[in-house]
């Protein structure tokens, strides 16, 4: 018997077997890839992630779910599902003992491990999931994500209408859109149509420098109606002028605002601040 989806952990079951396939074929995968997957619900991309892969490793938050999981893919030794909720595991723990120790036959190296994200996430953690695994030493070598349609577009967002999270994903990879899903593909049916997202990360995580980074862009940020040196004044505690001088050495207009912004100016101001 199903268990019925839960609004309150943001549950909707794919059931579009064409949608299906165009995410596995976008996946480009191969039978030595390794595959992490968040929330499988009722195992439907799971189960065709496994035909192509050497291992899949689902993490289910909904308890009730993992008794029909583990049942249904008993004789599936490449799958394998950990009852956790993906916000608080210890992601670097879980590559290790996980994907690294088979990839390496449990001889235990220092190289990166190559892995691929792949899921159907709940809409609602959608930026703490990707900020995850972008900000990890060991950052999948694509994320291919279902998500809120709205969301994607303000993700691959372009200058003029970026926003922390477009940077926030940006800054690490090269993301784009590469289909839409009617939300009648959905049980239940979502309010909202979606959208399949592939980020392919090109930027290592660097802990102290992307600190630094995205204090400056929060701060440029930090009040919507206000231009880019107010917010960077008020925010950083600097000299209105000063923060003026340095915006035009850089030919950025004083009068800007965040938004008009794009990658590589955000980078230019965070050498000079």
């Amino acid at each position: 018997m199903k268990n019925a989806p839960k609004k309150s952990l943001g549950q909707n079951f794919l059931r579009d077997e064409v949608v299906l396939h165009k995410i596995i074929a976008a996946s480009d995968l191969g039978s030595e890839d390794f595959v992490i997957e968040i929330g499988p619900g009722e195992g439907v991309l799971t189960e065709q992630l496994a035909k192509h892969t050497k291992k899949v490793v689902a993490i289910e938050l909904d308890g009730d779910l993992m008794p029909q999981l583990t049942e249904k893919f008993a004789t599936q030794k490449n799958v394998e599902f950990i009852h956790a909720d993906i916000l608080n595991i210890n992601l670097p723990a879980l590559i290790e003992n996980h994907i690294k120790n088979v990839e390496t036959r449990h001889c235990l190296v220092s190289t990166p491990v190559n892995y691929k994200l792949i899921a159907n996430i709940p809409y609602y953690i959608t930026s703490p999931i990707i900020r995850l695994f972008l900000e990890q030493e060991n950052q999948p070598k694509k994320i291919l994500l279902m998500i809120q349609k709205e969301v994607a577009e303000r993700i691959v967002a372009s200058k003029g209408q970026m926003s922390i999270l477009s940077i926030s994903v940006q800054y690490y990879g090269m993301a784009e859109i590469l289909f839409r899903v009617n939300k009648e593909a959905f049980f239940p049916v979502p309010k909202v149509d979606s959208a399949v997202i592939k980020i392919t990360p090109n930027r290592k995580f660097n802990k102290e420098l992307d600190k630094k980074f995205f204090r400056l862009v929060k701060a440029g940020f930090s009040a919507k109606r206000k231009t880019l040196a107010n917010n960077l004044a008020n925010s950083l505690q600097l000299d209105k002028d000063l923060v003026s001088e340095k915006l035009k050495a850089l030919s950025l207009n004083e009068n800007a605002r965040a938004q008009e912004l794009d990658i590589a100016d955000w980078q230019r101001l965070a050498e000079i601040f």
